[in-house]
């Protein structure tokens, strides 16, 4: 089997290549209106996201609801719980920053196309792929700032309640619900130019991406973090990824699941959306220097979960042939 490593992953890459050549163009006082871009970006990544949302589909896969218990347990109780036995470790205020990042991922809701693609690859559960991935979004935007309620303020950071929720509103869920509502109208348009929007999707987080990365190297953010560090990031990431894929299909086992349904379980519950993660963190930390340490774990795992669920799904979706 070839390794295919993910453009995406690599335009991710080449992103914080420019940030670092070319910080300027990223800050607040830069010419080039990062911002107003951004905004405006995040609120049509939703309002097409509520084009996508099939009712028929959803109501098909809201009948299992132990493995949603599971799945959505698993994203926003397990994962974050994990992460927070290892705070009592933290012994300084840069290990604060890199524990709060690896908080700020675990109490992230998890990613709906690639959740729902990987699913169909392996032949697990789709319309529960479909469902579960949808609603974590939405779930995500109630709990993952009350998550990080809990430590941003230690952090120095600006954090109120009343303001990101307002502008989760405004940019998240009134889009989508937007969206929803045309949906009988336009959502054929959405699935036929689905490539297209995609596209534009990544564009939009690869802009969020270069803007948070700019502030932090012109703020020489990065400067504490060795090569040594990057390495210890980057295992720890790893063994935080298989923790949750062999807890999830433990469980799954355990409530007797069928292979289908642990397979759905498995994937949705491990993923993390850096969809949500930038726009979150754009949100919750604003114009943080901080922010592009904030992100870096995100990116590290969202590479890592395209990579292993990719191959795992390919290995899974031949069981039954031949």
């Amino acid at each position: 089997m070839k390794l295919k490593i993910d453009r995406f992953v690599l335009s991710v890459i080449g992103v914080i290549g420019l940030a670092y050549l070319f910080p300027q163009w990223g800050l607040p006082e830069s010419k080039f209106p990062v911002d107003s871009i951004s905004g405006i970006g995040i609120s049509l990544i939703f309002f097409f996201y509520g084009l996508k949302l099939s009712p028929t589909k959803l109501r098909d896969g809201i009948k299992n609801w132990r493995l949603h218990l599971l799945v959505q347990a698993s994203t926003f109780l397990i994962f974050p719980l994990l992460v927070l036995l290892f705070h009592p470790l933290v012994q300084n205020e840069e290990q604060e920053i890199i524990w709060l990042a690896f908080f700020f991922l675990a109490a992230l809701p998890s990613t709906v196309s690639s959740s729902v693609v990987m699913v169909s690859i392996a032949k697990g559960n789709i319309p529960a792929a479909i469902f579960n991935a949808s609603i974590s979004g939405i779930i995500g935007v109630v709990l993952t700032p009350l998550w990080m309620g809990l430590f941003v303020k230690n952090a120095q950071t600006d954090f109120n309640f009343a303001d990101i929720y307002i502008q989760l509103i405004v940019q998240i869920i009134l889009p989508v619900m937007f969206g929803v509502v045309l949906q009988r109208f336009l959502g054929d348009y959405a699935q036929k130019y689905s490539k297209q929007l995609t596209l534009f999707d990544k564009s939009i987080i690869l802009l969020i991406i270069y803007k948070s990365f700019a502030r932090s190297f012109e703020e020489n953010i990065f400067s504490t973090i060795s090569v040594v560090d990057m390495l210890i990031l980057f295992v720890a990431v790893l063994i935080l990824f298989w923790l949750l894929y062999f807890l999830t299909g433990f469980l799954a086992k355990k409530m007797k699941f069928n292979t289908e349904d642990q397979i759905t379980a498995q994937f949705c519950g491990t993923k993390k959306s850096l969809v949500h993660g930038t726009v979150f963190a754009k949100i919750i930390f604003g114009n943080a220097a901080t922010i592009g340490i904030i992100l870096l774990p995100l990116m590290l795992f969202h590479a890592i979960q395209l990579l292993i669920i990719s191959v795992m799904a390919s290995k899974m979706g031949v069981r039954n042939q031949g």
